[in-house]
């Protein structure tokens, strides 16, 4: 006699779910459970058959918002582009002083610049979001490395959310490298759900902040906006992109330069 009620108790309860990752990048399962007055178990349920359906991501602790099939995964953007983006690394490395402090962010091109780094004997402290830029330059010998807490997004090997924005507005460093998803002349944007809150959190503790762009995501929005130009702001791509785009970056007081093969 209750199947049908309990039916639309779980139908309504799913869609909130989602209607909540349509404004933040990660639920727990406390927090619904807590929210809907059932058991953490039902949750896990409902997200795990969620997930088996396609409508969510399942990560450490609850679900993250699904990335855009557009969106390629990590795998795909390290394995293309790959000169471009190492090229663009190793000029980013010469601009980095030793004793530097630095933040790094989650993606195929900040990786480029932790392998560059793991091999520049420089003494740096680093403070990431992104597992393989942690594994990469953790071995270091002259590296001191923090690894931010948060929630997991296992498809970009990277922790978002709450804890990691919080984490990260308790240092203070010289520079963050960026990596983006997009950027026109209407500014930086990001398509993967959770990290422009980690890029403007880094932004923030950051007195200058470079963005590691390769030509094929420039002339492109996506639905996140970052930031827009500022003197203390910096592109770093490899082929110089359209006169619009750079006119409107450079006139907002950006820097921008191509590092060309």
């Amino acid at each position: 006699m209750n199947s049908v009620p309990e039916r639309i108790r779980k139908s309504e309860r799913r869609a909130q779910i989602l209607m909540e990752l349509r404004w933040k990048p990660h639920v727990r399962v406390t927090e619904l459970a807590e929210q809907f007055g059932v058991s953490t178990e039902t949750i896990r349920r409902d997200l795990q058959e969620m997930n088996e359906a396609r409508e969510l991501d399942r990560a450490h602790g609850g679900a993250s918002a699904r990335i855009p099939e557009s969106q390629p995964s990590l795998d795909e953007r390290q394995t293309s582009r790959v000169e471009e983006r190492e090229r663009i690394a190793r000029f980013a490395v010469r601009q980095i002083a030793d004793g530097a402090s630095l933040m790094i962010d989650a993606g195929a091109s900040t990786i480029a610049l932790a392998r560059c780094l793991a091999v520049a004997d420089l003494n740096l402290k680093i403070v990431t979001n992104s597992l393989p830029v942690a594994m990469i330059l953790g071995p270091a010998p002259k590296i001191y490395l923090r690894l931010c807490p948060g929630d997991l997004l296992a498809p970009e090997a990277a922790v978002i959310g709450p804890d990691t924005s919080a984490y990260i507005a308790r240092h203070n460093v010289d520079c963050c490298f960026l990596g983006a998803s997009a950027a026109s002349d209407q500014g930086i944007s990001e398509a993967i759900p959770g990290f422009a809150d980690v890029k403007r959190a880094m932004m923030a503790q950051a007195a200058r902040s470079v963005f590691l762009i390769d030509h094929s995501k420039l002339g492109r929005n996506e639905l996140d906006r970052v930031a827009g130009p500022a003197p203390d702001r910096a592109i770093y791509t490899d082929r110089l992109p359209d006169p619009g785009f750079a006119k409107a970056w450079q006139a907002g007081g950006g820097e921008l330069q191509v590092i060309e093969a």
